[in-house]
């Protein structure tokens, strides 16, 4: 692994990325969730980088996070700058832009969301998709109260939290009917009762994609951080099929 991130223009932005294995492996792409960056993905992703079936595994930091740009934080930017079909664009040109046509995806929780918001816009370039502890789309029932920001410096944008909250109570409705344009097979992998996203939205969710799979690994929320072996014991084999 580069030990500096690398980046790239994409929509507009400046991403920062990591990036692991033989240039000319099957790419694989990494999406982290709220508030980590792709530094996130290390131990899995030196793992998959060095099997015996080598993979070529990209790791960005979405927007508002780690290296990437902070459009929220720009004088005059709103909430809106942070809209999910807004970063789902960012990893779409993020791709495009690193000429990678087909990949497959794995995604942690918000990133899980965005990675399946690729796979309904744009199904030809996800081969195979991963969510990890992933909700299904449904209005938060109570809200999500609003969120303070803690003192002191933090390593993504406090606006990005904001904005992401409030999709996150009331998500598109489009999200949802969107799922059966998902071509790719799907893994599910859920962190078991210990985890805060509810788990019976997760099986909610696997009803709703035409051709899914479902695995919990008791680890809470944190699956790939908390059991990276096991994580990726399940996910191994899926992503080599």
């Amino acid at each position: 692994m580069d030990m500096e991130p690398r980046t790239v223009v994409a929509n507009g932005i400046t991403i920062a990325y990591r990036v692991w294995g033989p240039e000319d492996a099957p790419p694989v792409l990494l999406l982290h969730c709220r508030g980590a960056d792709g530094a996130d993905w290390a131990p899995v992703a030196e793992r998959l980088a060095a099997g015996p079936e080598p993979r070529r595994v990209y790791a960005p930091d979405l927007r508002g996070h780690g290296r990437s740009d902070w459009p929220g934080s720009a004088p005059g930017a709103g909430p809106e700058v942070y809209a999910y079909a807004t970063l789902r664009d960012d990893v779409r040109a993020f791709l495009a832009v690193l000429g990678i046509e087909r990949a497959d995806v794995v995604g942690h929780s918000l990133g899980g969301a965005v990675a399946y918001l690729l796979a309904q816009h744009t199904p030809g370039a996800v081969r195979r998709l991963v969510l990890e502890d992933v909700p299904a789309p449904v209005p938060l029932d109570p809200p999500r109260p609003l969120a303070e920001r803690p003192d002191g410096d933090l390593p993504f944008d406090w606006v990005m939290v904001r904005a992401t909250d409030e999709q996150r109570n009331a998500p598109d409705p489009a999200w949802w009917d969107g799922m059966a344009r998902i071509t790719a097979p799907v893994l599910l992998v859920a962190g078991g009762p210990d985890s805060l996203i509810p788990q019976d939205q997760i099986v909610t969710l696997a009803g709703l994609l035409p051709d899914a799979r479902t695995v919990t690994v008791d680890a809470g929320h944190l699956v790939h951080a908390t059991r990276p072996g096991e994580f990726l014991a399940a996910v191994g084999p899926f992503l080599a099929g």
